[in-house]
């Protein structure tokens, strides 16, 4: 069954850190891009990094450039999205998302995989 899982997200405080995995089964990701997107209750879905499928590209929307990075390990077909100084807006569940391209990717479009989704949380 071909599938992402996403995971590593949860509870942390202003000014913390976690890191997202997205992890690939049932195909390997070595011709796929990779993004990761949120949405937070009441708003759109959107694009938070994307990444090219040899990792030469990557693209963040504003609202976290300087603090997230976006990494992959093709060896381990697995995505990363390191997050620091997460802020309270940046509470949203995260999921991350293959398309099938050796073009840069700009979080737009449609894609061909989602994962589940993973619960982030910035809270006091």
């Amino acid at each position: 069954q071909l599938q992402l899982v996403d995971s590593g997200g949860g509870l942390v405080q202003p000014g913390g850190s976690l890191r997202l995995s997205c992890a690939a089964s049932g195909f390997s990701l070595d011709y796929y891009a990779i993004g990761w997107f949120r949405q937070a209750p009441g708003k759109e879905r959107e694009g938070v990094s994307c990444i090219s499928n040899t990792g030469g590209f990557t693209h963040y929307a504003d609202s976290v450039k300087g603090r997230f990075t976006i990494s992959r390990d093709n060896a381990e077909n697995t995505v990363y999205l390191q997050m620091n100084s997460l802020k309270p807006e940046d509470t949203a569940i995260y999921y991350c998302a293959a398309l099938w391209t050796m073009m840069p990717a700009y979080c737009s479009g449609s894609w061909d995989y989602w994962g589940q989704g993973t619960q982030v949380t910035v809270s006091s």
